[in-house]
């Protein structure tokens, strides 16, 4: 299995090194796992959004040869308002810009390739559901992101349901930026099996959070308690539908 982890001008770096890590560590328990940090146009050096850190992409990134594709958010400063994603200059970015600039680079059309590849797998940490959403791309799928960026998802015609993994079969989405840990340990478990993806838990002394969510099983009829989170200002629901 060949995991690709994609790096673009301003990603977060932690979106990117817990899930790599991850699968990474899994090499130490089976050779079935293989990992490269990859970008849209080849080997190069990325920075990231956080002043003086970068990664090396190794590889361009190939929906023909990764099996999964694990995509992150961006590191930067917040919008004042509701600021919506958009283009311009990389130094001192927003994090909408730097969502909207990788846009402008051959990563929209190889994530789509991905998600059109049969037996490829697209997964996304904090922001990186955004980058797919902004582009078209998994308009009527499930999905989640960072908490403040799911308006985003659902004005661009994804399902958002508030878990903090989203499995939807080739598109497998975390939230906020520790979620990556789940997310990896997840797909490992579910890709390689659960033994392996234990085996990684203990090293990583972590223990996964939160129930990952599938679209399957009986749907939760209202009851008086959630209307009564409801009323005093808490989420009601577990999703939002576009």
């Amino acid at each position: 299995m060949l995991a690709q982890f994609v790096l673009f001008d301003g990603f977060d770096p932690l979106d990117v090194i817990a899930p790599y890590e991850v699968f990474s560590a899994a090499g130490n328990f089976t050779d079935q796992v293989r990992v490269e940090l990859v970008s849209a146009e080849g080997a190069r050096e990325v920075p990231s959004g956080i002043p003086g850190v970068s990664l090396t992409a190794a590889a361009p990134l190939d929906p023909g040869r990764a099996d999964l594709i694990v995509v992150p958010g961006a590191a930067g400063t917040l919008p004042a308002g509701t600021e919506a994603p958009t283009t311009g200059e990389p130094s001192g970015a927003t994090i909408p810009v730097l969502l909207g600039n990788s846009l402008t680079t051959e990563l929209p059309g190889l994530l789509a390739k991905a998600l059109a590849t049969p037996g490829t797998t697209v997964a996304t940490v904090c922001g990186g559901s955004l980058v797919l959403a902004m582009a078209g791309l998994i308009k009527g799928r499930n999905a989640m992101t960072h908490h403040q960026g799911v308006d985003v998802l659902a004005r661009n015609g994804v399902t958002v349901v508030r878990a903090r993994v989203v499995d939807d079969g080739d598109l497998v989405t975390a939230g906020g930026v520790t979620s990556g840990l789940d997310l990896a340990l997840h797909l490992l478990d579910r890709e390689i099996g659960p033994k392996i993806a234990l085996a990684v838990e203990h090293l990583f002394a972590h223990e996964r959070r939160g129930v990952v969510w599938r679209d399957r099983g009986a749907v939760p009829q209202p009851s008086p308690f959630d209307t009564a989170q409801g009323a005093a200002g808490m989420p009601s629901s577990a999703s939002v539908s576009a």
